[in-house]
């Protein structure tokens, strides 16, 4: 175990703690089923406490109410010590179903107010797209952020779920300091080309799934209210072909004396330095104890036999199953 260096959010954003504390999964109404807002709340002290800056959430995450636990979690002196990370674009009905994608620049603007209030904040500190809105020239959404960059209401600018030309267009706008997408040993679709194209830009990563929600750790759908029940990789013939790999590497981390999770987070540490690339795992560490095993996780190193180990449990070719079902795919730019 060693600590772990600081690392620069893009080259132009500040520099962090190599890890992002996930809010999804917190509080009432969450896609994986109601929390305990008293323990998310302790988790995101305790994140703070250990020296976590990025705090992600989303507009659209349980309606809004995510913004606000996050919001309460953070008045007084914590919210100094934080890097509010916001998606935005979700639509949702009154049934909670996702109505699509809106990134138009007013729009844009509408999203930022409502969330400034729910959050109880002056300004945040990475504002970003949740996914490309096919209608919308990503110049227009990234010039209606930096609109907003420029009135004080937005420190950064950030992407999600975008392929490269994409990148380029919106880094030609105004700096973007970092991508969030989805990257672990079980999904490494960024590797090809888009990796290659953030270090060129100096644009870092918020790598979220890197646990494959929980398949790396042996967690299950806990019911239809759980969203993985829905998701490919969980179901059938799929979660059957890929509980082996899961095995495999769970053999891999009990060799090394350490959980799952924790080889998880230093396996996509180490690919991204190998890449030229400053990854954050954003880890949905819904408790204090989770947070702590995930933190350990930033402070292991592993030796290229190791990662060769790993990468042979695990070939990204024998993964069952898409990372979301077929009509998600399909609304992914970074799959394009």
């Amino acid at each position: 175990m060693t600590t772990p260096t600081r690392v620069r959010l893009g080259a132009t954003g500040p520099e962090v703690l190599p890890f992002a504390l996930g809010c999804m999964g917190m509080g009432a109404g969450n896609i994986y089923g109601n929390g305990d807002d008293a323990e998310s709340m302790s988790t995101i002290h305790a994140a703070l406490e250990r020296g976590v800056s990025v705090i992600d959430t989303s507009d659209f995450y349980s309606m809004g109410r995510n913004e606000l636990l996050v919001g309460k979690a953070l008045a007084g002196a914590r919210r100094d010590k934080a890097l509010l990370s916001v998606k935005f674009g979700g639509l949702r009905g009154p049934d909670g179903a996702f109505l699509g994608y809106d990134a138009r620049p007013i729009a844009t603007k509408n999203f930022l107010a409502h969330s400034l209030a729910r959050l109880g904040v002056d300004h945040i500190d990475i504002y970003r797209p949740a996914r490309l809105d096919p209608a919308v020239p990503i110049e227009d959404t990234i010039g209606a952020i930096a609109d907003m960059v420029k009135a004080g209401y937005v420190r950064h600018i950030g992407l999600s779920e975008v392929g490269v030309e994409t990148i380029r267009r919106a880094a030609k706008v105004h700096p973007i300091v970092d991508l969030q997408i989805e990257y672990s040993v079980m999904s490494r679709g960024p590797e090809a080309a888009i990796f290659p194209v953030l270090a060129e830009l100096g644009i870092a990563v918020t790598a979220y799934g890197v646990l494959s929600r929980g398949l790396l750790t042996g967690s299950k759908p806990t019911g239809a209210g759980d969203f993985r029940a829905h998701l490919p990789r969980f179901a059938g013939a799929n979660g059957e072909k890929n509980q082996a790999l899961v095995d495999a590497f769970g053999r891999l981390a009990a060799a090394r004396g350490v959980a799952p999770a924790q080889l998880a987070i230093a396996w996509v540490r180490a690919r991204g330095a190998a890449q030229g690339v400053a990854i954050l795992p954003t880890l949905g560490a819904r408790t204090r104890a989770q947070l702590a095993d995930a933190l350990a996780g930033i402070e292991l190193t592993l030796t290229a036999a190791e990662l060769a180990a790993i990468e042979a449990a695990v070939p990204a070719g024998e993964v069952a199953g898409t990372r979301y079902a077929a009509p998600q795919m399909a609304m992914l730019d970074s799959e394009r």
